[in-house]
């Protein structure tokens, strides 16, 4: 679950992270009114208006910006909510802008030079270890980064049994070239960091940039976040953090009714019960020339209600051309699917307007093949994978 800037913010706080502090505001007035209040608390004369969506690279598509009085701080958050953000992390479409976070400017003067770094904590899949990657780059991509100066990104792997050390935080904050108060800043911003990623069963915290102010703070200018969703049972404060409009109203329905389903952009539905199967069955139909539409995985209950959901929400996608449901029966009879297809098939009426291949293997496989051939439906069977395939590259033609 992705968190906006200001929530992550939030979490990190609590953990006794420092961050640019700010305000939201949903229009204008409520930003202008956000710029007071923050003026009050915090001394700051000028304020940066910050697009609240759920997508990196926001400043370069005018969603950041720095206003330097009142009226500027109501015209900036005027122009910027409602408007559709197009970043390098969203559609041609873009996001559209339903709220900005009006935060203090920590860029002031003082008896030091500023200075912006990279640092993210995330699990290293490779050794199920947590890491922490940091760089001197701060501001920037960091894929740009990685790829044209890699050596300037490091990482420091923790030890699941013992945590992150004591000399682990020194010797990131001496990569980063810092030394006196600064120094002693960065420790403790690295450690209070990684408890926040821990104990809010994060996989994924990502701030850019950390920024060593003029007075050698550090503190998180910036705030990427996101939440374990296996984890939000036991997490209920962050569960409710949850943003449905930032997230695809296809994805939002299926989960409502307990489908795991995952929109892609292909002309192929897939309707599949286990993770495994549902991605052998996308490359199935990537070898039949066709591309997969989504992934859908309907569990180990595929009864006629729950197939007639996953065949609603298939539909919503009007790009997809045909479905293949795919269904291994270890856990669920084959011949209790295919029925479910037909009676599914049958309560939708004319709703279903594409071909429709199923492919059922294991428990009462041939019966449930008899099934959907005595149904007299436009359905396709298969029990072999091959069979399934060559069906798709036949309806696609």
């Amino acid at each position: 679950m992705n968190l906006h800037e200001y929530q992550g913010k939030e979490i990190l706080a609590s953990f006794g992270v420092r961050i640019q502090r700010g305000l939201v505001a949903y229009n204008a007035k409520e930003a202008v009114d956000a710029a007071k209040q923050l003026t009050q608390e915090t001394g700051t004369g000028w304020h940066v208006i910050k697009a609240q969506v759920h997508a990196g690279g926001r400043g370069k598509g005018g969603g950041v910006k720095l206003a330097k009085n009142l009226r500027e701080v109501e015209d900036i958050a005027g122009s910027i909510i409602g408007m559709n953000l197009v970043t390098p992390q969203t559609s041609a479409e873009g996001k559209k802008v339903h709220k900005v976070l009006i935060a203090e400017d920590v860029y002031y003067p003082g008896d030091s030079e500023t200075s912006e770094f990279y640092m993210s904590v995330l699990l290293n899949r490779a050794n199920g270890r947590n890491m922490i990657m940091y760089s001197t780059e701060g501001g920037m991509d960091i894929e740009e980064v990685a790829e044209k100066t890699p050596h300037l990104i490091f990482t420091e792997e923790i030890d699941p049994s013992t945590g992150l050390l004591p000399f682990q935080a020194r010797k990131i904050a001496f990569n980063l070239g810092l030394s006196g108060t600064a120094f002693k800043e960065m420790t403790k911003f690295v450690s209070s960091l990684y408890t926040a990623y821990t104990e809010s069963d994060a996989s994924l915290f990502e701030i850019n940039p950390v920024l060593k102010t003029s007075d050698d703070k550090i503190m998180a200018v910036d705030a990427k976040v996101s939440i374990d969703d296996n984890a939000l049972y036991r997490r209920k404060q962050y569960a409710e953090m949850r943003d449905l409009l930032e997230e695809n109203p296809i994805e939002v329905e299926a989960r409502a009714v307990g489908l795991n389903y995952v929109d892609l952009d292909g002309n192929v539905g897939c309707m599949v019960n286990g993770a495994g199967l549902a991605m052998a069955t996308m490359d199935l139909i990537k070898m039949a020339g066709g591309e997969p539409a989504n992934f859908l995985d309907v569990g180990g209950t595929a009864d006629a209600k729950r197939v007639e959901e996953a065949f609603r929400i298939i539909l919503k996608d009007p790009a997809v051309k045909c479905i293949l449901i795919n269904i291994f029966g270890g856990i669920v009879r084959c011949d209790r699917v295919a029925q479910g297809v037909v009676d599914a098939y049958k309560n939708m009426g004319d709703a279903i307007k594409v071909p429709i291949i199923v492919r059922l293997q294991g428990t009462n496989a041939e019966l449930a093949k008899e099934i959907i051939d005595n149904s007299g439906l436009a359905v396709h069977s298969a029990v072999q994978f091959q069979e399934a395939a060559d069906k798709v590259e036949e309806v696609l033609a």
